[in-house]
């Protein structure tokens, strides 16, 4: 490593204690007086080098500037009775004055709040106090890739959905504006952290067919997914919602949990709104390093919505449309801690059945270390997670990171207080790295990223036999908000609010670490025991080879296709 400059010393804030005190947090001492002199010099050069990049100008790309011509740009908050279900952070009206396509002419889009949006704030779901001067957060002077590539497809951008704070829950009780409600039971989860994306969209779906009217809603949606944040609340809500594989989106311009598991994804109310949002969002950028050599370049994304629309034409003129198709019901997926016995037999039964009657081939089939991949995913990403959420750091690797999505570093009490009041899930992050950095055994981290490679062939191997797999997706159907289970209102504990969430991502995480794409899939419904009178929508996942994602969504249709032979309806699937 060279050394570019020596520096004078002059203005320098680091003295010797200074010097001694990051000495002792690596378990050392200087006691030679000139060594410590000659570091103290060299330290105070790295100083003048950061602090005349702390001076410098920022720099946006062309490419990220709001470049597609649209109509003016405004915002404004939501008023309650036009945001009933709290799933809208901040309304606008932006299309193209000229898109270059039509696939999404004239649709309405809602734009998770951890996702930039040029002029628009991007709150992240956390209170204006955490972020820097306790101003809230600056407007974006950027538009994310997907931003982009959505006006200029012709979809309208109505506005963006509440997120849960920091991204950092399966739940949807956490945001700084309060809870997000399930548009099916008031005070019921919406899931997350897509909460808002998933509950605008199911809300559209239920306007349509008139069981209610619930303010301003969007026919399509996109979210973030590090565990299960489109999955889960599309579970939740019965709406479709994908992961797609790793690197085939750019996630340049949102908010970051940690790159390894980072994945954005198309949450709507068929599989031709997944299918068209793909085609839209899909390929290379050349900004996000998550992007790999198997990421295609835009001219190369698969036509994933001709590619199912041939499919429904296909499936109409013959009586078992899945014959080719192979089937795993992942074993362990339907035993691991927390699936409820509605949702593991709504989804083994739906999916034997229904897939059995379009002649496809269903088969149990065995990934023991299955059972491991929420350990795995835990274990590669929380030493690391608090440096890209909290802190923005984006660890040796060549990253465009939002500007403007930061908070204040290092927190401040009041700030801690705050967090642990609003999600402490955040603040575990945060305790967790630092333990991970002074009181873990060092290559545990990199041990656990071999590990992931492991459970990555164990998924390969099993798609070699199968073309998907079948794993219950969210655990249970929609369940209270934690504070409404509190005898006599009072306040839920730490664990109280991180007790409700243990376990709803173990069957959705490992495939973030793999890498595999899997997209929740309305399969049927089920009760809540706390209210037997409403029907909650049970999700089922459907998770393929990487690069395949258009094998995921054909398997979809033809599972519906299955439903319909079996329930006698005619028509298109």
């Amino acid at each position: 490593m060279s050394i570019v400059s020596i520096s004078d010393g002059v203005g320098s804030n680091i003295s010797g204690d200074d010097l001694q005190g990051l000495a002792a947090q690596l378990h050392v001492t200087l006691p030679d007086s000139q060594d410590a002199q000659d570091y103290l010099t060299i330290l105070r050069s790295f100083e003048a080098i950061m602090s005349h990049i702390e001076s410098a100008t920022d720099y946006t790309p062309s490419d990220l500037q709001p470049k597609v011509l649209t109509t003016p740009r405004s915002y404004w908050q939501p008023k309650l009775e036009d945001n009933p279900f709290n799933a809208w952070s901040h309304r606008c009206h932006i299309k193209s004055t000229s898109p270059a396509s039509n696939l999404l002419m004239g649709r309405t889009v809602a734009i998770k709040d951890n996702i930039s949006v040029g002029g628009l704030p991007t709150t992240m779901g956390i209170p204006r106090s955490l972020f820097p001067n306790g101003e809230g957060s600056p407007i974006s002077s950027i538009d994310a890739t997907v931003v982009s590539r959505i006006l200029e497809a012709g979809g309208v951008i109505n506005g963006t959905s509440t997120c849960e704070s920091f991204c950092a829950s399966p739940l949807s009780f956490t945001s700084a504006t309060g809870p997000v409600h399930n548009p099916l039971l008031h005070n019921y989860t919406a899931g997350g952290s897509s909460s808002g994306s998933a509950v605008l969209v199911a809300a559209h779906v239920l306007s349509s067919t008139k069981k209610g009217t619930w303010g301003h809603t969007v026919e399509l949606a996109i979210g973030s997914d590090q565990a299960g944040s489109v999955r889960i609340p599309a579970s939740y809500n019965g709406i479709y919602g994908l992961k797609p594989t790793f690197g085939l989106i750019p996630y340049t311009g949102a908010a970051s949990m940690s790159p390894m598991i980072d994945h954005l994804g198309p949450l709507g109310a068929g599989l031709e709104d997944i299918a068209a949002l793909l085609e839209v969002m899909a390929g290379y950028d050349g900004y996000d390093q998550r992007m790999t050599p198997e990421s295609p370049l835009r001219s190369q994304v698969k036509p994933y919505l001709s590619m199912l629309l041939e499919l429904r034409q296909q499936i109409l003129s013959t009586s078992t449309p899945g014959q080719s198709l192979r089937v795993g019901l992942l074993k362990e997926s339907f035993s691991l801690p927390g699936v409820s016995e509605a949702v593991r037999d709504t989804i083994y039964h739906a999916a034997k059945t229904f897939f059995e009657a379009t002649g496809a081939s269903v088969v149990e089939i065995h990934i023991p270390m299955h059972l491991e991949g929420p350990i795995i995913w835990t274990a590669a990403t929380r030493p690391s997670m608090s440096s890209h959420l909290c802190q923005g750091n984006p660890s040796g690797h060549l990253s465009y990171l939002p500007p403007h999505a930061r908070i204040q570093w290092p927190l401040s009490q009041e700030a801690f207080d705050t967090l642990t009041s609003n999600n402490p899930a955040v603040v575990n992050i945060m305790f967790s790295e630092i333990f991970a950095k002074n009181l873990s055994k060092p290559g545990l981290e990199a041990k656990t990223h071999r590990k992931a490679f492991e459970l990555r062939a164990a998924y390969d191997r099993a798609l070699e036999e199968v073309d998907v797999l079948i794993t219950p997706c969210a655990p249970t159907v929609a369940m209270p908000h934690p504070n409404q289970d509190i005898v006599g209102g009072g306040k839920p504990s730490i664990l109280d609010r991180l007790g409700v969430a243990v376990g709803v991502t173990s069957n959705t995480c490992p495939f973030n670490v793999t890498g595999h794409p899997g997209l929740s899939v309305p399969c049927g419904f089920a009760t809540d025991a706390r209210r037997p009178d409403i029907p909650l929508p049970v999700g089922m996942q459907i998770v393929g080879r990487r690069w395949a994602d258009e094998q995921v969504i054909m398997a979809a249709a033809i599972f519906e296709r299955g439903r319909q032979l079996v329930r006698g309806e005619g028509g298109s699937a």
